[in-house]
């Protein structure tokens, strides 16, 4: 199971306030969504991958695992508008899924539409550091922003009389935000609960299956770093994630440009308009360090 683009109709939809306010149970709905139900597939590795069911009529969703040779996905979690996420994911599995995704699919950038979407059923737990996943959290719904385009002139068919030309006698119509999700919406949705419903622990969840994918994840992630394009890259990545200046980042780009990279997930996280969070989770893979290794220092 190889990349799969995003579906057009989720970028439609991830472009709509209304979208992640149905998905948020914020009593958003969508007017006659066309397709009524989408199915979003993430293929991780060797097989593997994510499946997120969204019914866009309900809000209804369920998270499910795709194992190798299977057709259908494996159930995660599921939940209905106004109830509790499940605790489908701990969320260092979520982020090491979002980055192994990104550097197969530089079309799903970390952090973004992956934590964006599955980031409620990956609660924080004790071993978290809760300003650190509320930060990646905000990324990923800020990277989602597009621009809106103005709307069209609205006003009377010719000049009034002066008499009747203020502003309230011919009130605009009322701008769309060009951001897509203005700041309390990202601020909401950032926020990572910690009461969620506890789905792990039965019988039929997948733990062999899951276990395994982060097992495999996480060798893919950590394999990066020892390949030949990216080994002469490590001392300067490693001096950034210990030191925690960013300012040599456009350094460590310019290296890996010599030496020939052209991946563009690499590259765009270490690009400007420089985004920290982006950046750091790339320094930190291309120096082998840990995660948050750097992230902390700039959160």
């Amino acid at each position: 199971m190889g990349p799969v683009p995003v579906p057009e109709a989720l970028r439609r939809l991830s472009e709509d306030p209304l979208f992640w306010s149905l998905l948020r149970a914020e009593g958003g709905a969508l007017s006659e969504p066309d397709p009524t139900h989408l199915r979003v597939s993430f293929p991780i590795t060797d097989g593997y991958g994510l499946v997120l069911d969204i019914d866009l009529t309900t809000g209804e969703q369920a998270l499910g695992l795709r194992e190798p040779a299977t057709s259908e996905p494996v159930q995660l979690g599921w939940v209905a508008p106004g109830h509790v996420f499940p605790a489908a994911l701990h969320w260092h599995e979520l982020e090491l899924f979002a980055k192994v995704i990104a550097l197969d699919d530089p079309t799903v950038p970390h952090p973004g539409l992956v934590v964006a979407l599955l980031g409620p059923f990956a609660p924080v737990s004790g071993e978290d550091d809760e300003s650190t996943v509320a930060a990646v959290r905000e990324a990923a719904y800020r990277s989602l922003r597009r621009a809106v385009p103005p709307p069209e002139p609205s006003g009377p068919e010719q000049a009034p009389l002066p008499l009747f030309a203020a502003e309230n006698w011919w009130p605009r119509q009322p701008e769309p935000s060009p951001q897509v999700l203005d700041e309390a919406a990202v601020a909401a949705y950032s926020a990572p609960a910690t009461a969620r419903l506890e789905v792990r622990t039965g019988k039929r969840f997948p733990h062999e299956g899951l276990t395994d994918l982060v097992r495999r994840a996480a060798r893919r992630l950590a394999e990066l770093p020892d390949e030949q394009l990216y080994d002469r890259v490590r001392p300067l990545a490693r001096h950034i994630a210990d030191t925690g200046d960013l300012g040599t980042v456009n350094a460590l780009l310019g290296v890996l440009t010599e030496a020939g990279c052209d991946h563009p997930t690499v590259l765009d996280a270490l690009s400007e308009p420089l985004v920290p969070i982006e950046a750091c989770w790339m320094v930190e893979t291309l120096a082998g360090a840990a995660p948050g290794t750097l992230l902390r220092r700039h959160v």
